[in-house]
């Protein structure tokens, strides 16, 4: 079984990939800060799943 995500998370992830596209990278801990800088994020548990996914998401776009 995969692991679920909530809407929010798979929704800010995409917008935020389609917005800056050449900004984020497939290293977790650089998307942190970079998502400090161009979200607001509430909390820290909340900024790492959404940090999390956008890894994935790019490492299935890397792939392909």
């Amino acid at each position: 079984m995969g692991k679920v995500r909530t809407i929010l998370i798979k929704n800010v992830s995409k917008e935020l990939i389609n917005k800056y596209p050449d900004v984020f990278t497939t290293d977790f801990e650089q998307n942190k800060k970079l998502l400090d800088k161009y979200l607001e994020v509430d909390s820290k548990h909340l900024r790492n799943r959404i940090s999390g996914y956008i890894v994935n998401i790019l490492k299935i776009r890397n792939r392909e």
